[in-house]
């Protein structure tokens, strides 16, 4: 009987163990997530820019699953790049400026720049297993937002003020 009380223990206790490994390491993921704190505010419209070249290699490994967005040098983009497949949520990823102004085989068009869009490569693998790599590889299903960001607020300097005492 001691062995059987054994035996459920250690079965409960793993699985427990199975389900809160899961749920922190869910919390701690890396995948950007498409939180409104992402996006700029902007002054005016906001615009969106679609890839110039998209690259789907993720049995490359990490880093091979991304589009090259050429945004005007007057505006500021979005934190992440959305993925949004028609019959599926968005996804969002990452952005990185490029610092050459020939990247990737992309010529960087005149009065603009240059930034990197990278998806996921777990996000990438899970859509392709689905079959959905021809959708991933359209252009219009890949989105950059940017605008003119709206300055943040300065807090009232507490030194100058006007007490009335006539200095």
């Amino acid at each position: 009987m001691r062995k059987h009380q054994f035996i459920y223990i250690f079965v409960a206790l793993s699985l427990i163990g199975i389900l809160g490994f899961s749920y922190f390491s869910r919390k701690r993921s890396r995948i950007p997530v498409c939180q409104s704190s992402k996006f700029i505010a902007t002054k005016g419209q906001k615009y969106y820019a679609y890839p110039e070249k998209i690259v789907i290699q993720p049995w490359r490994g990490q880093h091979h699953v991304y589009a090259v967005f050429a945004v005007p040098n007057q505006y500021k983009t979005d934190y992440v790049m959305q993925v949004t497949l028609p019959d599926n949520d968005t996804d969002c990823g990452t952005i990185h400026n490029i610092p050459s102004a020939n990247s990737e085989g992309v010529q960087t068009p005149p009065g603009h720049y240059l930034v990197k869009g990278y998806l996921n490569t777990r996000v990438a693998l899970w859509l392709i297993a689905q079959g959905k790599v021809g959708e991933l590889q359209q252009p219009t299903n890949w989105k950059l937002g940017y605008g003119e960001k709206i300055p943040k607020k300065r807090k009232k300097a507490a030194l100058g003020i006007d007490w009335g005492l006539g200095r």
